[in-house]
């Protein structure tokens, strides 16, 4: 099911119950999803390479909360990181914000947000530099989620880090090996109680008043993901891809729209059915403050380190081309009269309802 129709059928009052809540990002999304792959949307003119033909197509919006656009810079993405690989053991580490702090974190997005992702490094690496095997500066690759399974608000922070590091005085590459084939990384409630400690610091730093009662015991979790890929598959799926695929939009009748979704604990598929204009708010409220990246990249895994990664695989003798066989290449565009592939000659065309449409890829 188009999210385009959902957002056409319930925006009025959509923008009626939620007005007061509402920030410009949310009107931002609001209008250039509704739009997406309709006869309002910009157009394309494509032509077949076999054929005298030539076609109008439109456009995707390209918003990165849409849940059918940026399939292509979700793969580009995964591609980046898996060229990035290492040969160790392979962590995720999910790192989550208590619920007292959520009202703050939802009040200062940009600031909190950002904090967390900070403190989440800082705790890691200074568990890799005091760790005995590692006594190093770790990598890792951090992405900020929002949301829960069911689409409520529950900010975390989901890190994939390698068992190794580097230690830059002596030059030296560390890895961490599994004991007994149980691969293991850090005590996580030591961890927890590091982060706590830092995001505490940090929150009070920043002038905020912290909430009148928190927990003690914060959650880290911490599990091993083999080489890595598949945790970045995971990852790199709502990355530019909104919070739900429209596959799993299953019903919208009767003033209320019904999606499924896995429960993370019994591991079983759930239905959940709300009203039209809650089910909007689902998906807005995860809209991130313009300009505010949801990835980031840290230690040997920065950006900035492409040499050295390219030193370390020639090193260790790792090929990470190995990891990217597998993934497909981006979709062609085909003639429907000929199977032969288009060739985009215009974009960004204005909307002409009167033009021939085609389905876009």
């Amino acid at each position: 099911m188009l999210f385009s129709s959902i957002i056409k059928t319930f925006e009025a009052r959509f923008r009626s119950q939620y007005k007061g809540q509402l920030l410009p990002s949310h009107y931002k999304a609001l209008s250039a999803m509704k739009i997406c792959r309709t006869k309002q949307s910009p157009k394309m003119l494509a032509g077949c390479s076999k054929r005298d033909q030539q076609i109008y197509v439109p456009h995707s919006c390209g918003h990165r909360n849409y849940p059918h656009c940026q399939h292509h810079e979700s793969q580009q993405w995964l591609e980046r990181q898996l060229k990035k690989q290492v040969p160790a053991d392979y962590f995720l580490i999910t790192f989550t914000l208590p619920a007292e702090f959520r009202p703050l974190a939802w009040q200062q997005q940009r600031q909190i947000y950002a904090v967390m992702i900070q403190c989440c490094w800082e705790t890691l690496q200074k568990f890799s530099q005091n760790d005995k095997p590692l006594q190093g500066t770790p990598g890792a690759i951090a992405v900020l989620h929002t949301h829960s399974r069911r689409m409520d608000y529950h900010p975390h922070v989901h890190v994939v880090m390698p068992a190794a590091a580097i230690d830059k005085i002596n030059k030296l590459w560390q890895e961490k090996k599994s004991k007994n084939n149980k691969p293991y990384l850090f005590s996580h409630k030591a961890r927890a109680k590091v982060f706590r400690a830092k995001m505490l610091d940090a929150v009070t730093k920043a002038g905020y008043a912290l909430p009148e009662t928190y927990p003690e015991e914060w959650v880290v979790d911490c599990k091993s993901v083999g080489a890595g890929d598949k945790a970045l598959i995971y990852l790199g799926r709502y990355l530019y891809r909104g919070v739900i695929q429209e596959k799993d939009i299953v019903a919208c009748k009767n003033g209320k729209v019904t999606f499924r979704y896995k429960n993370s604990e019994t591991k079983k598929t759930e239905f959940r059915s709300i009203p039209g204009e809650d089910f909007l708010w689902l998906i807005l409220r995860h809209v991130l403050p313009k300009g505010f990246r949801r990835a980031r990249n840290f230690g040997f895994l920065h950006p900035n380190s492409k040499y050295l990664i390219q030193v370390l695989q020639l090193v260790l003798k790792f090929d990470p081309n190995r990891a990217l066989a597998w993934m497909k290449k981006r979709s062609q565009m085909l003639c429907s009269c000929c199977g032969g592939e288009m060739t985009i000659i215009k974009t960004r065309l204005p909307p002409i309802e009167q033009l021939p449409l085609s389905s876009p890829t």
